[in-house]
Parts: C-alpha cells; structure tokens; sequence
C-alpha cells in the first residue's frame, strides 16, 4: 500500500500527517526498530520538529503502533468487503477474517514483526489486548454479529485470544503454521459452544457483562 493510498484525500494535516509518518515509520522500522528512535526519524523524514511530533504523537512508539494496527484492520476489512460474509458458515466466516487480518499485517512483515516485538514488552502489553480486541471487534461486526449483551463481550474475548498466538504465529513462523493454529482453535470453541449448550454455568458473568451492556448502549436488559 502507496503513500497516496493511506493519506485520506480530505482529512485534516493531523491525520495526513499520522499517515505519512506512519509510512516512513513501516520503511525505517526494519533497520531500527520500533522505538522513539525510529518516531524521531519517521517524523524528521516527512519535515516535522521535535515541537511538532510531540503535538502529533504525544505517546510516541505507542501511537504509531496504534496507527499501524487500526491501518491493518482497513487493509483486511477492504478485503473482506469483497466476500459475502451470509454465504459462509459462522466458522468459515471467523477462519476468513483471522486469515484477512493477518495478511494485512504480513504486507508489511518486517516492521509488523518490529512492531509486535515492541508490544509484547511488559509495559505495553496493555496497549496490545486493546488492539487485539478493537481487531476482533471489527471482525465480529464483519462476521454479522450484532449482540450487545453479554455474548458481545465474550466473543470479543474468545476472539482476541486466538488472535494474539494468531498473529505472532503468523508474523514468526509463517502462514502455514498460523493458518493451522487457527482451525484448530475454532475447532476448540465451537466444541466448547456445543458442550455449553443449555447449561448456566455462565449467569454470574452474564449479569456482570449484561450491565455493562446497558452502560455501553442503553439497551434494556431482559430479567
């Protein structure tokens, strides 16, 4: 994906600005890695002072990262948006979108394993489970999920742990071993799902994650 491809063709200098950065940040990022180093360079190479990328990226590394991570859900939700999702088992529908969201992020390999090296330090780790989840979230709304009781929830989750070893996987050992991660993963959930089946094991968390429903959309909670 080109330079001209990512800017937004209206957007403000802020976010034309993020992504011109965040285009030099992918080149250099293989060489230097994903630290303030390389922000400072990625910055200096689109003509930006030190004033003026503590202005665009107040949190450094971390903000590009966010950047690189919400520009591979578009790059995967564009490819989805090429299949019909309706025409798909459920299963076939998560597998597509796991697989998509991967290949978005191997197009840009080199920094994408930069990045995610720099995620997985115990001081972003937090930053990691929200993208992970802000990515399952996309997937599941591709998927045609629309809940918003506890099920929202709990399939975000589900999904955000096979996305994680996913992703890494992919990055790390290749897509062959990530695309066989992931079948047997859903393998495993749809298992679980059927096993559950009529059982209320899932009540305490389901009355936690159904107010947190109605904080979230207002919606009115069945009791």
């Amino acid at each position: 994906m080109t330079a001209s491809q990512t800017l937004p063709p209206e957007g403000d200098w802020a976010d034309r600005m993020e992504q011109a950065v965040l285009d030099s940040a992918v080149a250099l990022a293989p060489k230097q890695g994903w630290n303030s180093a390389m922000v400072r360079a990625a910055c200096a190479a689109e003509g930006l002072s030190r004033g003026d990328e503590e202005l665009l990226l107040p949190n450094g590394a971390r903000d590009l990262a966010v950047l690189l991570s919400r520009r591979h859900d578009a790059r995967a939700l564009a490819e989805l948006a090429t299949v019909e999702a309706q025409s798909l088992k459920m299963r076939e529908r998560i597998a597509r979108a796991v697989s998509a969201r991967m290949e978005a992020g191997a197009a840009d390999l080199e920094a994408t394993r930069r990045c995610a090296a720099f995620l997985a330090l115990p001081t972003n780790a937090d930053l990691g489970l929200k993208l992970a989840w802000e990515s399952a979230d996309h997937l599941w709304h591709w998927a045609g999920d629309t809940a918003t009781d506890w099920n929202h929830y709990s399939k975000r989750t589900i999904l955000s742990g096979i996305l994680i070893p996913a992703l890494t996987l992919r990055w790390f050992d290749g897509r062959e071993a990530a695309e066989a991660f992931v079948a047997a993963r859903i393998e495993n959930v749809m298992a679980f799902e059927k096993w559950k089946a009529g059982k209320d094991f899932d009540a305490p968390m389901k009355r936690v994650t159904e107010m947190l429903s109605r904080m979230r959309y207002g919606a009115k909670v069945e009791t």
